[in-house]
């Protein structure tokens, strides 16, 4: 096998269903609550954020749904998307491990995001929406809206979460391109917004308050919708033709991973790399470990609750079951913007507790050693968020090769890290530096969750 294969699809062989693991899993996934009424959530409950094609996903136990014939036609402008052998990388780590990354950093916008941005942007379309609002991080999810509104004749508007504004202006200026308008967050463009910077004029944001932001916007206009980069079902969802076309893939290849790896904030990237293979597995299929890897600075899997919480910090959203760190939780300005968010997706939340996947957490500074170490032996430079995973799986082949075991890695790299230049040159100047959650803020955020009472 040479050192450059590359494992593409022919464009009829890209899924033509996304695949919804609610369908295999042992335990269904405990129900989204009104804050008021603390009984769940019904269709008309959602109406006001969501067109009802998207909440109809949002609720489907169907093992697989149909993605529209329009979408898979903008999907070909990436899709399938290739997997690599990463040989070289191998040969630098001296390890028995063979090891495979998907790369989603070919899509327009540079990342896994538009699976879900332009699904979300036809379905919205369909429907009559003309404006769409959101939050982003590192300003990859704004980006993607920004595109696919652009495909469809839609307004996007974005919150930026203030200290990603700053350390990205590039990622401000293709949404710019794309025709979205981009708020630093928190804004004025909101009244919650403005209670934020009435206490705390120079707030970094948090993806919880630009969540509110957007969500305040969109119930104010009939014909404005939000949309979500990540933790909601259908998000999930969508992200999955990820994990179909390298299960495809692998075959061609004659491997299967033995361990699956992917960075984790809200949880959409990992679903779509995991999420199939857990399923194949629940199936009769093998059964991989699945690992996430998420920042130490914001480790929701590893040091969050499992307890119903509000998705923002305004409470304006439903109350779901996830781990998660406080709704009222700040991190720090860590460089995976994209990874700074109080909660975990309530799916992935329900899949580690029924102990089909493993956690862990890393700190800054050793990811982009390994995003960095990788970029040198297989040429792509990583988003800080993909550079995550790459030290999940570097890890992983180092146990390999200390166990002596031949084992077959998989990891996601979610995207490419050419809009966050000034990471790496904080990098290798010396000025980046591992940032730590404050203890006492934590303890004080997870105090605070909502009392739901247990159910009957």
């Amino acid at each position: 096998m040479s050192q450059q294969t590359k494992y593409l699809l022919h464009e009829n062989q890209m899924p033509r269903f996304w695949y919804n693991l609610q369908a295999d899993l042992p335990k269904p996934l405990p129900p989204v609550l009104h804050p008021g009424t603390m009984q769940p959530v019904g269709p008309d409950d959602l109406a006001p954020l969501f067109p009802m094609a998207l909440i109809l996903q949002e609720v489907s136990l169907e093992r697989e749904i149909e993605i529209p014939e329009p979408v898979r036609d903008v999907f070909q402008l990436w899709r399938p998307a290739p997997l690599f052998r990463a040989h070289r990388l191998e040969k630098a780590l001296g390890t028995p491990a063979k090891i495979y990354y998907k790369y989603e950093g070919g899509s327009p916008a540079g990342s896994h995001k538009p699976n879900t941005a332009v699904p979300q942007a036809f379905y919205n379309k369909e429907a009559g929406v003309k404006r769409l609002v959101t939050e982003t991080g590192a300003g990859q999810w704004g980006t993607s809206l920004a595109f696919a509104g652009s495909l469809y004749g839609m307004e996007v508007e974005v919150f930026q979460v203030r200290v990603s504004y700053d350390q990205k202006p590039y990622r401000r200026a293709v949404m710019e391109t794309y025709g979205a308008r981009c708020f630093a967050s928190p804004s004025t463009q909101t009244a919650y917004g403005r209670s934020v910077l009435a206490k705390d004029p120079h707030h970094p944001g948090s993806l919880g308050i630009a969540i509110s932001e957007a969500v305040e916007l969109a119930v104010q206009r009939d014909d404005t919708k939000y949309a979500l980069g990540s933790v909601l079902n259908h998000v999930l969802l969508h992200q999955t033709i990820i994990g179909q076309e390298a299960m495809l893939q692998m075959e061609m290849a004659d491997a299967w991973p033995d361990v699956v790896v992917g960075c984790t904030g809200g949880g959409s990237n990992f679903a779509g790399i995991a999420f199939p293979f857990i399923g194949h597995g629940l199936r009769g299929g093998p059964k991989p470990r699945i690992v996430a890897v998420e920042p130490a600075a914001c480790p929701s899997l590893t040091r969050g609750k499992y307890a119903y919480d509000f998705g923002d910090t305004g409470h304006m959203t439903p109350l779901t079951k996830m781990h998660t760190l406080g709704s009222q939780f700040t991190p720090p300005g860590f460089h995976a913007g994209g990874l700074r968010y109080h909660g975990m997706a309530p799916l992935v939340s329900h899949v580690k507790e029924l102990g089909l996947m493993e956690a862990v957490s890393y700190n800054q500074v050793e990811c982009f050693e390994a995003g960095v170490l990788f970029a040198r032996h297989e040429g792509i430079v990583p988003a800080p968020e993909a550079n995550h995973a790459i030290k999940g799986a570097i890890v992983e082949a180092l146990r390999c090769k200390a166990e002596g075991k031949s084992e077959t890695i998989l990891f996601n790299l979610c995207g490419h890290g050419h809009f966050d230049m000034t990471s790496y040159q904080k990098y290798f100047a010396g000025e980046l530096t591992d940032e730590h959650y404050d203890e006492a803020e934590l303890a004080m955020a997870l105090a605070g969750l909502p009392s739901v009472p247990e159910p009957v």
